[in-house]
């Protein structure tokens, strides 16, 4: 065990911890003869151990002192754990039915207790590779993203309870830099973690990093990223912290939270959806994917559709509220209060599909790819679907603030897709 407490868990070791654990060991029952215990940690950062006996159930997440996926040489805060815990507790409050309960947290041990999500969900990006429709996804993540994101604003909140509840998510600052970092830095030059389906897209990237107008844009986003605290965000809401049935979603893993720009999770989110709808044509060996993705356009136009909707119906129940933004003796006529709302959404439109663009290029030619395209194994087909995606990106990056709805943008994603 290192002098600070932290004792990286196995299986043994585990068993120890949950008798041990008053909180824990209610949710098995007690009952520690007959656990199930495996260790699921596909991803880039953590152990993830889902146990269960025949009393209960529940996950254990440990955070690791560095990335998983590529090992010591690249170490890690083992605090994010702390911010994640944090951020399921808050985000659980004010959106119960869509994030998991925390059930303990060890800030020691750096170990998180919570609810196991039972199976049949899956992370939804596997099922959009399997061409899964979920209809009720669209109004579930739009119901998470508008209570998170308003309830943790100054929409809502008064600036002294705001700027308290940002000094709290300050320290996450590591985390932060790694989303500088592969986001808005590595792409645009040559680094050693980049890479794409080469030889295929190697112009494409050599491309990304000779683009000025492109860089002037991803600077701007990254300025607004590291200096805007909007909301309490997710901070990683791509289709990977996602799990869903046909009728259940639950957001997974917001380790990368803190105060931030809310495009960046509402972008994350559709622009993993973008890069779901490119990688189709590489899935369709499986069966003609027109119609599904038809329903990916969909789900995107009513994910932006269902949010302004609920957003702006919480701003106005909430006109009242202690909310610092917009003070009612200022803002004191229908006609300004409307101005107001209209042009505070199509910035966040603006700035979600900034973000979003920045994420799908990142995706292609960044560190860390998605399983969308990296499960199509014809490389050159794989490039095909990426270097479509890719051009997307890049126009809607640059080009966003043309776009004044999101039909006009799943418009422009049909017509480069002819």
């Amino acid at each position: 065990m290192a002098s600070d407490g932290f004792q990286p868990v196995d299986e043994k070791l585990l068993v120890e911890y949950l008798k041990a654990t008053p909180s824990l060991a209610a949710k098995l029952g007690n009952q520690f003869d007959n656990l199930d215990i495996k260790e699921v940690g596909d991803g880039n950062l953590n152990f993830v151990f889902i146990v269960i006996n025949p009393s209960g159930s529940l996950v254990i997440k440990q955070a690791l002192p560095y990335i998983r996926c590529i090992g010591e040489s690249w170490p890690m805060t083992k605090e994010r754990a702390y911010f994640e815990a944090s951020v399921l507790q808050e985000h659980g409050r004010l959106c119960p039915d869509h994030v998991p309960e925390v059930y303990h947290f060890d800030r020691k041990m750096c170990l998180i207790g919570m609810r196991y999500i039972e199976p049949p969900h899956i992370i939804l990006r596997k099922g959009l590779i399997s061409g899964v429709e979920y209809p009720l996804l669209a109004d579930h993540v739009s119901e998470y993203l508008a209570r998170t994101l308003f309830y943790t604003s100054l929409l809502y909140l008064t600036t002294t309870d705001h700027k308290n509840a940002v000094a709290k998510f300050c320290g996450n600052v590591e985390l932060c830099r790694l989303t500088e970092q592969v986001v808005f830095s590595d792409p645009y030059k040559v680094s050693e973690y980049n890479h794409w389906t080469t030889p295929y897209l190697d112009a494409d990237a050599e491309a990304v990093r000779e683009d000025n107008i492109l860089k002037l844009e991803v600077a701007e986003l990254k300025s607004k990223f590291c200096e805007r605290a909007q909301a309490l965000i997710h901070g990683d809401l791509h289709t990977g912290s996602i799990m869903v049935t046909t009728d259940s979603t639950q957001v997974i893993d917001p380790e990368f939270g803190f105060y931030g720009p809310m495009g960046f999770d509402i972008g994350a989110f559709i622009g993993n959806l973008i890069l779901a709808y490119f990688s189709q044509d590489g899935h369709a060996d499986k069966g003609d994917r027109k119609l599904y993705k038809d329903w990916i356009l969909k789900t995107i136009l009513d994910t932006w559709n269902l949010f302004y909707q609920k957003f702006t119906a919480l701003w106005d129940k909430h006109k009242d509220s202690p909310g610092d933004a917009y003070l009612p003796e200022i803002y004191n006529n229908p006609e300004l209060q409307l101005l107001v709302k209209q042009k505070y959404m199509e910035d966040l439109l603006h700035d979600s599909l900034g973000f979003g663009a920045a994420k799908m290029i990142r995706r292609i030619v960044g560190v860390a790819h998605v399983e969308d395209f990296e499960s199509i194994k014809e490389p050159s087909k794989r490039a095909e679907c990426e270097r479509k995606a890719l051009n997307f990106a890049k126009t809607l990056l640059k080009e966003r603030k043309k776009f004044h709805d999101i039909g006009s943008v799943v418009s422009a994603i049909e017509h480069l897709d002819k």
